[in-house]
């Protein structure tokens, strides 16, 4: 599943694994594919700082990108006067929790309620604050990963800021930026962009509406020569071929990951509801950060799909609202509101594999899929 971007980048397969968990992308590199570890959960730059020196460890010398979030547009507070006009850390994180409703607090409490959602125990911690969100924070997350040899910054909300291009193309690093349409991947060319992720519609996370089939060769041909890479409902080698027969120059997989054995899911229950789903079981849904974002259908996300509900949030309001009672749910395992981002083709994902056999059945739909066109084609008697 060669390439020339993957010879480019010095991959075996043309296949970019996107994961928040280093062991995964650590697997997927030491597989022949290009890991990619999200750093959204990382609200810290030391927790940061610790998952790339163990990957360093445990690629086996081989390349690995890593994926920020930084929104093109997002909810700000107003900065306040003179010296109180930090502008960072914590202080900033309370000004925009300040613009929440109460109306969306009390929303959400009921909500809990509702299903019997336990309160933290006394001195608890609220658990993951969705902080990645904020430009600060993504920068800081910037400062440790360009200390690191990483072969590819990607951004999963379009091209990054002119200096953050800048500053990786200093460093040697290509830059990706993903896009549901060709308009956004033109705009990513003209911006400078290296590598356009053309993300449909069937994909996990947030995600455009038009499907892939369409949208890969509309984005091929928007910005040719740029390398693109294609995305969502992409879970089998044949798919990979597909994608490749329509002009891509790889694939970006993040939902087959999931249910891997290196995957630190933080719930039995939620590898359960995974490996049970099938593709009609995900919604497109704001209620995890006021952006649409497919995910499995839960009753959280029929909550706020109801009549009687709340307009979601813009981000990064509405997964700094929900932070908390996401890391309840999760931590109690309360399985009818239990969920996460993933795509499609969760209904393939039927049992627990290790990353390396994930990339076997992959080679092998790949040659199957090949061995069927080269007959179709004339080529074998």
């Amino acid at each position: 599943m060669e390439t020339e971007l993957s010879r480019r980048l010095g991959v075996e397969h043309a296949v970019f694994g996107f994961t928040p968990f280093p062991a995964v992308a650590a697997a997927i590199t030491r597989a022949g594919g290009f890991g990619v570890l999200g750093a959204v959960r990382y609200s810290a730059p030391d927790e940061l700082r610790r998952d790339l020196e163990w990957m360093q460890r445990h690629t086996g010398g081989g390349p690995y990108g890593v994926d920020v979030v930084m929104p093109a547009a997002m909810a700000r507070p107003e900065e306040p006067a003179g010296d109180a006009a930090d502008g960072a850390g914590t202080d900033l994180e309370a000004r925009i929790e300040a613009l929440i409703p109460e109306g969306h607090r009390e929303f959400v409490r009921a909500t809990l309620a509702r299903y019997g959602v336990p309160d933290p125990a006394p001195g608890e911690a609220s658990g993951w604050r969705i902080t990645g969100w904020l430009d600060q924070v993504a920068r800081s997350q910037l400062d440790v990963v360009f200390d690191y040899p990483v072969r590819l910054l990607a951004n999963a909300l379009g091209a990054p800021p002119a200096d953050v291009l800048r500053r990786a193309h200093d460093h040697r690093v290509p830059v990706a930026a993903l896009a549901g349409s060709a308009r956004h991947a033109r705009r990513h060319q003209a911006a400078g962009v290296d590598i356009v992720v053309a993300q449909g519609y069937e994909a996990g996370g947030h995600t455009g509406e038009i499907a892939s089939m369409v949208l890969t060769p509309e984005v091929v041909r928007a910005v040719d020569p740029l390398p693109v890479l294609a995305a969502g409902g992409i879970g089998t080698g044949e798919q990979i071929a597909a994608a490749l027969a329509l002009g891509a120059q790889g694939v970006w997989l993040g939902s087959v990951w999931l249910t891997t054995r290196e995957a630190e899911l933080h719930s039995r229950a939620l590898t359960r509801k995974l490996l049970a789903a099938g593709s009609g079981d995900t919604v497109r849904s704001r209620a995890l950060t006021g952006k649409p974002a497919r995910q499995l259908r839960t009753a959280w996300t029929d909550a706020w799909d109801a009549a009687d509900s709340p307009d979601p949030l813009p981000m990064p309001l509405q997964g700094l609202l929900v932070a908390d009672a996401v890391s309840r749910i999760q931590r109690y395992e309360v399985e009818p509101l239990l969920g996460t981002p993933v795509g499609q083709v969760v209904g393939l994902m039927t049992e627990e594999r290790p990353v390396q056999a994930v990339f076997d059945d992959l080679t092998r739909g790949f040659e199957r899929a090949i061995d069927r066109l080269n007959r179709v084609a004339g080529r074998v008697t």
